[in-house]
């Protein structure tokens, strides 16, 4: 027969574990509502966010292919894919990330913007899309990403925090 030290039942183990519970859940929900504090304090900038980091992740590609004189490897990528004229494509497209790019950072433009960067994504899948899916195979998988990413910026445009809206235009 066991011993209990008086004041003790049964059932204490289990109020305390019940109590250890509640606590953590409690701790847990304090947690989640902070998190969910500081993600609506940081909402509004979600957006413009996405639109920088689209904008922002042509402007290298244009860069090292001036830098690096890769233009005419470009060219040369395009012709063999059958996109001519290749090289004023390739310079076409380096500008593009350039300026281009550089335009959706700051909501310049935007949409007209985004249309062509749309155009040349698309045809970057469907160039792509001859290797496979993989991007380590050279597949259709970030260009598919990227493109998909170009079509949220081309559906909402500049945003708030944009050049456009600053100076009116809703384009």
């Amino acid at each position: 027969m066991t011993t209990r030290a008086p004041g003790l039942s049964d059932s204490t183990p289990a109020l305390q574990s019940s109590s250890n519970a509640t606590a953590a859940k409690a701790e847990q929900e304090s947690i989640v509502a902070r998190i969910s504090a500081i993600c609506a304090r940081l909402e509004p900038l979600a957006y413009p966010l996405v639109r920088a980091v689209v904008g922002g992740f042509l402007i290298p590609h244009g860069i090292a292919r001036v830098i690096g004189g890769g233009i005419p490897n470009t060219a040369a990528f395009m012709a063999k894919n059958g996109l001519e004229p290749a090289y004023a494509f390739a310079v076409y497209i380096t500008l593009l990330e350039i300026v281009g790019g550089a335009m959706l950072v700051v909501g310049l433009l935007t949409r007209p913007v985004a249309v062509l960067v749309f155009a040349f994504l698309a045809t970057a899948v469907w160039v792509h899309a001859g290797f496979g899916f993989f991007w380590t195979k050279t597949g259709a998988e970030f260009p598919l990403y990227w493109t998909l990413m170009t079509l949220v910026v081309l559906i909402k445009g500049g945003g708030e925090y944009s050049i456009d809206r600053r100076l009116g235009w809703r384009i």
